[in-house]
């Protein structure tokens, strides 16, 4: 099954006001850039967005927050953008903060069918805060949900025809799991190759979750901050 579209623009086409949305990345690192660019120019509002972060100002998921499409967020850092924060003490947007550890296993539980776990993250703060608690062998642990999402956009290295993934280091961050947690998963690629030309053990999300790819670039592939010190 060829699962390719021709652009960013047409693989969200059918992506509505109101949408929830996994996007894949770990600071700028593994982000679908064309694909939430495709979201800018499509003026898509009230988007419920689920990411390990907003990126920053001005690049990434920075741009839709920008364009004031972002209704709520739920990520588990914040801290690279000042327009998020700047609107979240203004109480404007909706903000959830998840441990990321718990961030990660919500996700992954919803591809796995499981609809909820128990966790020892969080007992005792506010993130434990109107959650069923349990004390398992003398410890106590906190009940989560799974995440789910309508839809997933993910970034990987190489991609077939097909929907078969290979990520590059640490790149791959959320996007696997991501990938499996959707009704609809639309991943964006450096290259596009023929089926059977990906290695089978390097394949790490297999094409049955893939429903739509796309090739993108060239990319900037930046990074948040090469320095903590002022310049001299």
């Amino acid at each position: 099954m060829n699962k390719v579209f021709p652009s960013a623009d047409a693989a969200i086409h059918d992506i509505p006001d109101g949408a929830t949305l996994m996007l894949g990345g770990f600071g700028l690192c593994g982000i679908p850039e064309d694909l939430i660019a495709a979201l800018v120019r499509a003026r898509r509002r009230g988007l419920h967005t689920i990411s390990n972060n907003m990126g920053v100002d001005g690049f990434g998921m920075g741009l839709l927050l920008a364009a004031g499409q972002i209704a709520s967020h739920i990520g588990s850092y914040v801290g690279e953008n000042k327009l998020l924060e700047s609107l979240v003490i203004a109480g404007t947007l909706d903000v959830t903060l998840v441990p990321q550890g718990t961030l990660a296993e919500r996700i992954r539980a919803a591809g796995a069918g499981i609809p909820a776990f128990y966790t020892a993250t969080g007992v005792g703060t506010v993130v434990a805060e109107g959650k069923e608690v349990r004390v398992f062998a003398g410890r106590t642990y906190l009940l989560e949900e799974a995440l789910h999402a309508d839809f997933a956009l993910i970034k990987a290295w190489k991609g077939d025809r097909s929907g078969n993934l290979v990520y590059r280091k640490t790149a791959r961050n959320f996007n696997p799991m991501m990938a499996t947690a959707a009704r609809v998963t639309i991943a964006e690629v450096e290259e596009i190759v023929e089926p059977g030309v990906l290695d089978p053990d390097a394949i790490v999300t297999p094409g049955v979750y893939v429903d739509r790819i796309i090739q993108g670039g060239p990319y900037e592939k930046r990074i948040e901050r090469r320095v903590t010190r002022p310049r001299r």
